[in-house]
Formats: structure tokens, C-alpha cells, sequence
């Protein structure tokens, strides 16, 4: 039976109803202060580009329209503005991964058909907490669960390549059409890589100790989340992703800062423009050995766009940083042989090249 309290007028009310009455006003309070923030945000976001001015031109007395005019007014204006948007998005994105655990992520895509699973684990990429710091046990629990080869490799390869991050910051930067076309191509390179590598057949590529993983293991137990949970971790998400690709922020924001104000536009269009026949594969096999993410890479992905490199050229070069990092190869080569690294890094590499050329024919 439920336990009564005095209501301080004689009668009782049960405690579970005071208790409900206390939630309820915490979370009127939690949503009044979180709509409040927002709109803080937006105020403060909307007035980025004069106060960068401002700075720039009224208190730093720099020439306006000089070249390191230019490039200090880059930099003051898209640090706060990539690190705003870079907050907002993980922090609502590490709400929405509280849905898509590691484990629900293989229930979903174990038992598929190959096909349709390269499309389900290549969408699954987009929302799911996974970087190359995670592609060993991913791959791992992937293999004990029996999810296909080629359906984990759309998955590998969507997840860190095709993420809210990117996505966010290219919408933010450059518009929702680049955005859409990075979405796209990033997505089909996906599916369509994962599929060819699960036609080829090639599970014996695959380092021995892990073939002997035995799928239909126990999972793992995972505690149902409350909304209080959720939000908290969104707010860990902040702490930990921000925490950790801020330094990037700010050294890609410098890059793109320096192409923006020194690297003549003439120079950038005859090494990445159109007319150059060999930008796109040249620029895949630059981006691999570079180690970045989408935070870092996409500020100078808007200074190389802004002095007239090509899209297609641009996308290739950023699809190759965050798909095909050197550091993610040499994180997988303790699951996966060399023969198979190596079939892989040229699947993808070449659906990066041919939607490099597609798009500087089109766009």
C-alpha cells in the first residue's frame, strides 16, 4: 500500500504524488533554462561576424581587406562559430546515441541479408558513437554476433566518414547542398564497398585468432536509460568529444585561415581545380597519411572551396582524411591480414576517386 504523508492541513497526500509534483517542476525548470541557453546561443552565434570584424579591423587595427587582415577575421570568426555548432550538435546527437548502443547496433544488422544489411549498416553510421579508436572491438563484436564481412566494412567505413559532425559543420560552413552531396556520395560509398568486399569472399583474410570467435555469445546486459541518464549523456558527449577535437578545431581553422588570406587563388585552382586531371587522385593519396577528423578537416575544406579548388577535388581530399587515416589502418592490422587492408584501402579509395571526378564533371 502506498505511504501517506501530512499535507500540513490535515488531510494526506500518497508520497509518490509529492514526489511526481517535484519532478514535474524540476523538469519545467530544466526545459525553461534549456530554452533560455538556446536562445543565448542563437544571439550570440547571429553577432559572430561583426564582433569578428570589429575585433579584427577596430581593436587589433589590422588593414582591412590585407591579406593578414583576412586571414586574423577567418580565424576569429570560424573558431567560435565551429566550436558553437561543434557543442549544440554533440551534445543533441549524445542524447540520440543513448538509443544506438554497441550492442543494439549488432542485434540490428546480425542475421541480415547482405545487401540489405550494407544499407542498414551504413545508415546505422551516421548516428552511432564509432571512430577508428573503436574499429577493433566494433570489428570484434561484429564477428561474435555474425554479422557478414562486407556489412561490417559499410559500417566501418560509414561511421567515422559520414557523421553528425561532418555533417553539421559542412551544412554550417558551406550550405545544406554540400552537405546533401557529401551525405550522399559518403553513404553509397559505403554500401557500395561493403558489398563488393562481402562478394569477394574473403573471411580467410582475416587474422585466425578472430575466426575462432564464436558467434551466439552471451550479450552483454545493458541498463534501461531514463531521460536524466540520456541528457547526461549528452552533456559527457560535450565533455569527452569536444574535450578531445578541440585542438584540431583550432589548428584546421588555422590552416584554412592561412590558405584564406596568403595562398593565391590562381596557385590553389591549377593544383585542385577542374582542369587538373590528376587533383583527385593526387589529393586521396595525400589525405590518407593525414590524421584529422571532421572537425579539423572541414574548416580547410571551406578555405580550399573559397580560393577555387574544386568540389569534387576537396571531397575526395576529405573523404580520404577521415575514411582512410593511416592510424585507423594500423589499428585494424591487428584483426584484419595485410592482403585484406590492402583491398579494402583500394575499394574505397577508388569510390573516393570516382566521386571526385563525378562531381567536378557535374557541379
Amino acid at each position: 500500500m502506498e505511504p501517506l504523508q501530512s499535507s500540513g492541513c490535515g488531510c494526506t497526500k500518497p508520497a509518490a504524488s509529492q514526489a511526481f509534483t517535484k519532478n514535474n517542476g524540476h523538469w519545467g525548470k530544466v526545459g525553461i533554462l534549456t530554452l533560455l541557453s538556446f536562445g543565448l546561443w542563437l544571439v550570440i552565434y547571429n553577432h559572430l561576424e561583426p564582433f569578428s570584424s570589429y575585433l579584427t579591423y577596430s581593436l587589433f587595427a589590422v588593414k582591412k581587406g590585407s591579406q593578414l587582415g583576412d586571414a586574423v577575421q577567418f580565424f576569429l570568426y570560424d573558431t567560435p562559430k565551429v566550436m558553437m555548432l561543434l557543442t549544440l550538435i554533440v551534445f543533441v546527437i549524445g542524447i540520440l546515441r543513448s538509443f544506438f548502443t554497441q550492442e543494439r547496433t549488432r542485434q540490428y544488422l546480425a542475421g541480415k541479408r547482405e545487401s540489405a544489411g550494407n544499407v542498414m549498416a551504413a545508415m546505422l553510421g551516421i548516428v552511432t558513437p564509432f571512430c577508428s579508436c573503436s574499429a577493433v572491438p566494433l570489428f570484434l563484436g561484429f564477428v561474435q554476433a555474425g554479422v557478414p564481412l562486407g556489412v561490417t566494412f559499410s559500417f566501418l567505413i560509414a561511421a567515422p566518414m559520414v557523421n553528425e559532425i561532418a555533417l553539421v559543420l559542412l551544412y554550417g560552413l558551406l550550405g545544406w547542398k554540400v552537405a546533401a552531396l557529401y551525405l550522399v556520395t559518403g553513404l553509397l560509398i559505403a554500401m557500395v564497398a561493403g558489398w563488393v568486399i562481402g562478394r569477394l569472399k574473403l573471411e580467410t583474410w582475416i587474422e585466425d585468432w578472430v575466426q575462432e570467435l564464436r558467434a551466439g555469445e552471451a550479450l552483454v546486459f545493458e541498463r534501461k536509460l531514463t531521460w536524466p541518464d540520456r541528457i547526461d549523456q549528452g552533456k559527457e558527449a560535450v565533455r569527452d568529444i569536444v574535450g578531445k577535437v578541440w585542438v584540431y578545431v583550432v589548428a584546421g581553422i588555422a590552416v584554412g585561415a592561412f590558405i584564406h588570406g596568403y595562398v593565391p587563388e590562381a596557385f590553389m585552382a591549377s593544383i585542385m581545380g577542374k582542369d587538373a586531371w590528376w587533383s583527385v587522385p593526387a589529393a586521396v593519396v595525400v589525405g590518407i597519411p593525414m590524421y584529422s577528423n571532421a572537425a579539423g578537416i572541414v574548416p580547410v575544406v571551406e578555405a580550399l572551396l573559397g580560393k577555387g579548388a574544386a568540389l569534387g577535388t576537396v571531397l575526395a581530399f576529405m573523404m580520404s582524411v577521415i575514411a582512410l587515416s593511416l592510424p585507423e589502418m594500423i589499428i585494424l592490422r591487428k584483426v584484419l591480414k595485410p592482403k585484406l587492408i590492402a583491398v579494402f584501402v583500394f575499394v574505397v579509395g577508388s569510390g573516393i576517386v570516382f566521386t571526385g571526378y563525378l562531381f567536378n564533371i557535374i557541379v
